[in-house]
């Protein structure tokens, strides 16, 4: 991980400090790179390492890395996805991998749920409107579907982020719909959620919210097609990944107003300087912000060390990661 990421993560008063208490680390040294000088302190150190801790930035854990570390055996990511890092090198070894995507998957569920009830509310237009007008607002008669009473929320993917939506949605009188193509419909249903095909949610949800991994296969999900079956007026949240998403076609959805949108993810990550989705009133664009920031690090820091100290003691991982679902995951 970097100098920021680790400064970031392990910064609280407690993480490190915990972390010492359960391993044998020198804070001093931090590793941006795997092809370190021989005969340095960090070369010793990683031929030493039985457990790495990445964070945000970790260059590939590759063969190469892997010779320089011939006692390593467990991998604790203080971040969510290991896709960037852990190569397949790690699972040829029988590294055994765990992640803190279930501690990241909180703040993106908040900023979802936020998201959610917002949208419906019609805050978002609500506040332009009085922006540009700095008058009273007739709000009945410009928005007399707003609000969050029996409203239908669509879900897509019922990943650790969906799962942690769904359970935040729970206290409110909505209509949840699910897509998820891996679930157990009997257990999604267990969770409140009516499983359903993409095209059954698009048609009948006030929010579209995604929660699905970027793979070949969501790349494009909502295209230009089935951007069209959304009711006018809904909105969609993305906190997932742009490429969910075909841009083009979105944009001209929101352009005519038909549609709203609230983005933390774009493609491309930061959208041309000239897009209109800066401008739009009826978009709310963020730069990734619904992931862990400031305080809710800590978060992410106290899962690492309570899995670090779970290897310590013999005990399996309580948040692994599987090789087996990795491809359809974040």
């Amino acid at each position: 991980m970097s100098a920021a990421t680790r400064s970031a993560v392990f910064g609280s008063p407690e993480a490190l400090p915990s972390l010492l208490r359960v391993a044998d680390v020198d804070p001093a040294l931090l590793a941006t790179d795997f092809a370190v000088p021989p005969d340095t302190a960090l070369d010793h150190r990683m031929r030493e390492a039985e457990v790495l801790v990445t964070g945000w930035g970790c260059p590939p854990v590759d063969a190469s890395a892997l010779r320089r570390m011939p006692r390593l055996r467990a991998l604790v990511h203080a971040a969510g996805s290991v896709k960037a890092h852990v190569t397949a090198a790690c699972w040829e070894r029988g590294l055994v991998v765990s992640s803190a995507a279930a501690a990241n998957a909180v703040p993106v569920a908040e900023y979802t749920l936020a998201a959610i009830l917002f949208a419906n509310k019609r805050v978002l237009q609500a506040a332009h409107a009085y922006r540009t007008d700095r008058a009273p607002v007739d709000l009945l008669a410009r928005y007399p579907d707003a609000g969050n009473h029996r409203r239908t929320v669509g879900l897509v993917g019922a990943s650790l982020v969906g799962r942690r939506v769904l359970e935040l949605l729970r206290p409110f009188d909505f209509r949840v719909l699910v897509h998820d193509p891996y679930a157990d419909p009997a257990e999604l249903a267990a969770l409140g959620a009516e499983p359903c095909t993409l095209e059954q949610l698009l048609r009948h949800a006030d929010v579209v919210s995604l929660h699905a991994p970027a793979t070949a296969e969501t790349r494009h999900l909502l295209d230009a097609e089935r951007l069209a079956l959304m009711p006018d007026g809904a909105t969609l949240v993305n906190t997932a990944r742009g490429s969910l998403v075909d841009t083009g076609a979105l944009l001209r959805e929101l352009v005519t107003g038909r549609l709203n949108a609230v983005l933390d993810h774009t493609e491309p990550e930061v959208p041309p300087a000239g897009s209109p989705l800066f401008t739009l009133p009826n978009v709310l664009l963020t730069p990734h912000v619904a992931g862990s920031l400031g305080g809710e690090l800590a978060r992410l820091a106290e899962l690492a060390v309570s899995e670090v100290e779970r290897y310590a003691r013999g005990l399996p991982f309580r948040h692994p990661v599987d090789p087996r679902r990795l491809a359809r995951s974040a």
